[in-house]
């Protein structure tokens, strides 16, 4: 399989995913917990069907000390035993910020204020932008059909 496109060959594309990368180097450069970013860059991909950044962000967490079994219980997270209340709270938001669609409500105040107590304002801003920077990420790939399982660590940062 082959990507329909190469976003860094054409001049505007590249030009734009050069900034858009930036970005998300910004953002993990954060005070939000790695770990956090990368079980939230995951789930979102998850739900969006995103295989290139499920490869991505799998690694990448693989890489960082993260376990198989939380990465692989990241789909399951609610039953799961293994995650923190404060990742329990980012996963939340991460889905609801995923699904705004599928739930017609977006975020509720319910899991709004569940983050508010793990997390600072700084930390919470730069949840909310991961989230949507993975949606994001996760549409580029997908339009695209970005073939996935080739990805090496550190590739794009």
């Amino acid at each position: 399989m082959d990507a329909r496109l190469n976003y860094f060959a054409d001049p505007t594309a590249g030009k734009a995913l050069k900034h858009f990368m930036a970005a998300g180097k910004t953002l993990k450069d954060s005070t939000l917990p790695a770990s956090t970013q990368e079980l939230v860059a995951l789930r979102v991909s998850q739900i969006n069907g995103c295989a290139a950044c499920i490869d991505m962000h799998t690694k990448e967490a693989a890489a960082a000390g993260e376990s198989s079994v939380r990465l692989n219980l990241v789909v399951a997270w609610r039953e799961a035993t293994v995650f923190t209340d404060a990742e329990r709270a980012a996963l939340a938001l991460a889905e609801e910020g995923t699904r705004v669609a599928d739930a017609g409500k977006g975020v509720s105040d319910e899991v709004w204020e569940l983050a508010a107590e793990h997390y600072d304002e700084e930390q919470l801003a730069t949840l909310v932008t991961l989230v949507s920077f993975m949606n994001a990420a996760n549409r580029l790939n997908i339009i695209n059909r970005q073939p996935a399982g080739d990805y090496q660590v550190g590739q794009f940062h």
